[in-house]
């Protein structure tokens, strides 16, 4: 089955606009075009289409993602280069994910502190609560 750059976009919920940017950055060296120059996509194409989404969503510039691509591109000789790479953006995932769960504590802690000032009606209430009991049953120390 053949899709059209619109059809395709659709599929992996993001824009043409952005389909298009990512070929002329030379992330789809793979993606062949019809007689009239028009971009045709495959079901095979899929697969590389969602890991450069995953790497993007991991924060990796489209230079990087580019090495990547073009590593699996050249083929099995580039198995081990391509799972370090991996290993790495894993590693770089698990970073952002405990940095992220420190921001939610913060956040259910600043929600916890207000909601129990509106049930005061002062923020006054908290000049009597452990502070550091607090910080321990909302890992702020961590």
């Amino acid at each position: 089955m053949f899709y059209t750059i619109s059809a395709a976009a659709k599929k992996l919920n993001i824009s043409a606009h952005t389909l298009r940017y990512y070929d002329k950055e030379g992330l789809l060296p793979f993606i062949e075009r019809n007689e009239k120059g028009i971009r045709i996509f495959q079901e095979k194409d899929f697969e590389i289409m969602n890991m450069i989404e995953c790497l993007k969503k991991t924060g990796m510039t489209i230079k990087n993602i580019k090495s990547f691509i073009d590593l699996c591109i050249t083929g099995d000789s580039t198995i081990e280069q391509r799972l370090c790479f991996m290993q790495q953006r894993r590693q770089a995932v698990l970073a952002q994910i405990e940095q992220m769960q420190k921001t939610l504590h913060m956040l259910d802690y600043k929600c916890w502190y207000y909601e129990t000032a509106q049930a005061a009606g002062t923020c006054a209430v908290h000049n009597h609560i452990n502070q550091e009991e607090i910080k321990k049953s909302f890992h702020l120390d961590s």
